[in-house]
């Protein structure tokens, strides 16, 4: 059994912290995106990113794999695989489409990974897709086929370019100090990103992102491309991009999600193993439901086709957005994230809310199950519908009523629905059935809290903390932590579950602490572990720990932003 000690007191001073943090880092960006364009990227919500490389031909890991290499490793690769890069299967078309079915409004492509291996007709360097038997200019290919089916065309682009480094005779590829080993080349190492930018911003017409994947010059690269494309969004190196991750809380900001759909970017022929469709679903919901942006990763072989894997869980993605894309569209944080596992967002600017009825894997079409909402209020006005069915009709069961209802009960707005339409021929679908409540109101008015950062105080104990600077609608809550172990998306599949503290009564806003005892927390420490947009890369390490306040108001639980404490 676990032993916790524990001591609350209250602290007088509030310190606030900014809007937009993830994991316990603040942003601190420049970003001149027009508000219109970071609108536009609330409202789209879900994209697909394609990561591809020369190296996809060996199934490693894109790039990283020169980063302390030899230099006879390095002369190799640069010398030998664009001589069979040859991607004979590459039809641009067959992915936008698989996209657009899924439901994604923008696709962004790895124009130049940190290797250097450009996708286009560049005059800047050798190192290019003209330059391998293939010959033609990939992107182009790409931006007229995104073009062709209506999707926002997006640029991936790294600052950083471990050939070109090479090449003018830095010998030691690194990532961390990559720019102060490169002070004897600086000056043209700027001029060559500079050129680079601005034929991506010249030589395809309007895009509508861009991406940067480096710290290195990115200032630089920014005003570049705000210059030549003032209306070009860019993401990582403006907004919050959290890497494998979605942030615990609600940001009303825009920010993007970019997640890998297996364990690597780059194609992986063997030891892969990719996210289920039921969790990639359940992933773009809570960005939905969080206010977010998810960014998912595909990899093309080197022939540049998708294996079936991938295409069919964007497959499934593609079922389940035909059915509910009314629920991921033009969506806002409703004024909680979620009760349990259902999820909420509403309408942008409608009294319209989706609940999205999440970890029911075994519910039988035709079966009608109960739910108890306390954030939700019905009024005189109210409707209740399933999204992509009736309810008129159920299948071969003429018997059986598949209208859906409501009660407002003194506990909470009670819904009753039944899974009534047939997606899968054998009447089976795991995954979410959505619920739209339309002119509905907030229950109640919630706290405002957050979560502080926790502190390590000695082997196997931890201080939690949350600040409440607002009670909302009530006179007392219940306040305490979750925690469990940090995992990278890489690695795991699932999470594992949340292990909760004691609860305690307060009465008042203020500063709390609570000192926990575990032995799971031997080896933690604080370090410094952020990525290249200053938030912590939950992919960075695979161990740690992740941890939020929650609070209990009139019996709902609402969940805090997550931070975590790295080993």
């Amino acid at each position: 059994m676990k032993k916790m000690l524990l001591y609350v007191f209250l602290v007088v001073q509030l310190t606030f912290y900014q809007m937009g943090t993830a994991y316990g880092q603040e942003q601190k960006l420049i970003n001149n995106n027009k508000p219109e364009r970071e609108e536009w990227l609330k409202d789209a919500g879900f994209g697909m990113f394609i990561h591809w490389g020369i190296d996809t031909q060996l199934g490693t890991v894109i790039s990283h794999s020169l980063a302390g290499s030899s230099p006879a490793y390095a002369r190799k690769y640069i010398e030998d695989l664009p001589k069979t890069f040859n991607p004979k299967d590459w039809d641009p078309e067959k992915i936008v489409t698989l996209a657009k079915n899924a439901g994604m409004k923008y696709i962004v492509f790895t124009t130049k990974h940190h290797s250097g291996f450009c996708f286009w007709d560049t005059k800047t360097t050798d190192f290019s897709v003209k330059n391998t038997p293939y010959q033609k200019d990939i992107l182009q290919d790409f931006v007229a086929a995104c073009r062709k089916f209506g999707l926002a065309v997006g640029f991936y682009y790294s600052s950083e370019d471990f050939v070109y480094s090479f090449q003018n005779g830095i010998q030691d590829i690194r990532r961390v100090n990559h720019w102060e080993a490169a002070a004897p080349i600086q000056e043209k190492y700027r001029a060559y990103v500079m050129e680079q930018t601005r034929e991506l911003m010249t030589d395809f017409g309007a895009v509508d992102i861009f991406f940067i994947d480096s710290k290195v010059l990115a200032e630089e690269v920014k005003a570049v491309v705000w210059e030549l494309q003032p209306d070009c969004l860019i993401t990582r190196g403006a907004i919050l991009t959290p890497e494998q991750f979605i942030p615990g809380e609600a940001i009303n900001s825009a920010w993007e999600s970019n997640m890998t759909m297996g364990t690597q970017w780059n194609y992986k022929p063997t030891n892969e193993h990719y996210k289920s469709g039921g969790l990639l679903i359940k992933t773009l919901i809570e960005a939905r439901a969080k206010g977010g942006t998810f960014l998912l990763n595909i990899g093309p072989n080197q022939w540049g086709e998708l294996n079936e894997a991938q295409q069919g869980r964007l497959m499934e993605l593609a079922a389940w957005n035909f059915v509910n894309h009314e629920a991921i569209q033009n969506v806002r944080p409703w004024i909680t994230s979620n009760e349990g596992n259902i999820w909420f967002t509403k309408q942008k600017d409608q009294k319209t809310v989706f609940a999205y009825l999440t970890d029911i894997p075994n519910w039988v079409r035709g079966n009608r199950k109960d739910f108890l909402l306390k954030s939700v209020k019905a009024t005189r006005k109210t409707r209740i519908s399933v999204l992509g069915q009736s309810g008129n009709v159920v299948e071969y069961m003429p018997d059986v009523d598949g209208t859906a209802s409501y009660e407002q009960t003194p506990d909470g707005l009670k819904i009753s629905v039944v899974r009534a339409q047939r997606i899968y021929n054998n009447h089976q679908w795991p995954n979410p059935v959505v619920v739209k409540l339309e002119n509905v109101t907030p229950a109640m008015t919630l706290t405002k809290f957050k979560t502080s950062e926790a502190t390590v105080v000695g082997r196997g104990q931890v201080k939690f903390g949350m600040e409440i600077p607002g009670m909302g609608d009530a006179s007392s809550l219940q306040i305490g932590f979750e925690y469990r172990p940090l995992r990278s998306t890489l690695e795991k599949e699932v999470k594992t579950s949340w292990s909760a503290t004691n609860l305690m009564t307060v009465n008042g806003t203020g500063a709390y602490e609570l000192l926990v005892a575990d032995e799971s927390f031997r080896g933690l420490s604080n370090p410094d572990d952020q990525g290249d947009d200053g938030i912590v890369n939950a992919s960075a390490s695979s161990t740690g720990l992740e941890y939020r306040a929650i609070v209990y108001q009139n019996g709902l639980k609402i969940e805090g932003n997550t931070l975590a404490i790295k080993e």
